[in-house]
This record gives structure tokens, sequence and C-alpha cells, in this order.
């Protein structure tokens, strides 16, 4: 099994974080503006949907102000079964979002392109936290035929 990496420090409290991961409103802030679903809850369902398609995830686990945990359930075949997991800490002044899409069968091509787009959605987390403006799909940067 293979994961995407990724971490990224917020000037925002850990409960504003939180609230970006689990939230319809948050989450369509900063990564797809056609977000619909339940995340405030263990069991509920978010739905994510793109230009180029979507992602259905279960809520597995809600440590407020600490940790989000959903696994995919619907949406491309190397997605499926993979799980997408949030750990929130203090540090000083920052809010660090330790951030991994654990479980890819193999080190497919696609997941390249979905790494390469976590990174730019997470720096949208950062900027709708930071600045109060993230660039959710529609309006994020295309970075080739898969958007």
């Amino acid at each position: 099994m293979v994961d995407i990496l990724h971490r990224i420090a917020v000037t925002s409290p850990p409960a504003e974080v939180y609230a970006a991961l689990t939230t319809t409103e948050g989450l369509a802030g900063w990564w797809t503006t056609d977000t619909r679903g339940e995340g405030g809850d263990v069991g509920g369902v978010l739905r994510f949907r793109f230009g180029a398609g979507g992602f259905d995830m279960k809520v597995l686990t809600l440590d407020p102000d600490r940790h989000v945990l959903w696994e995919v359930v619907d949406g491309p075949e190397e997605w499926i079964g993979t799980h997408v997991d949030w750990v929130l800490r203090r540090e000083g002044d920052h809010t660090v979002v330790l951030f991994r899409h654990e479980g890819w069968k193999e080190p497919v091509e696609f997941m390249h392109h979905c790494s390469t787009k976590w990174a730019l959605f997470l720096m949208s987390l950062k900027a709708l936290l930071e600045t109060g403006k993230g660039a959710p799909d529609p309006h994020d940067v295309k970075i080739d035929n898969w958007n």
C-alpha cells in the first residue's frame, strides 16, 4: 500500500480548521463548491462533485479539533476503500495539519495527479482559513486533462 502525505501550518485555531473539514460550508470553501451531505456526524456521507467526476466519503472518526477520518465509498476505482486522514495539532501560533490519503494499492499515474491536486487544495484550505477566500473547484488550478 502507498500513501499521499502532506503537511501545512495555518494561523487559524484548531476549531476553525476542524470546521473547514466537517461542515459542507467549510468544505465548499476550499475543495469543491458542489459539496453535499453530513460531515459532522460519524457514519455520515459527504458527496464531493467536480467537473471530471466525484467522490463519496463516509465519516469514520471525528475528534473535535484533533482528528477527522473519511473512507472513500464511491468514486474512481483507485480511490474506493482508501482513507483520507486529517490530524490537527496546535504548535505555537499555528495549527499543523497532517494529511494522509492512505491505502492506495499501487502508485499508478493517477496517484501522481491526485497528490498534486491534494497539495493545491491544501493550499486552498490554508488560503480560506487565513484570508477568507479559498480556490475550490471549479476555481482551482487545472493541472492537466484530468483537471
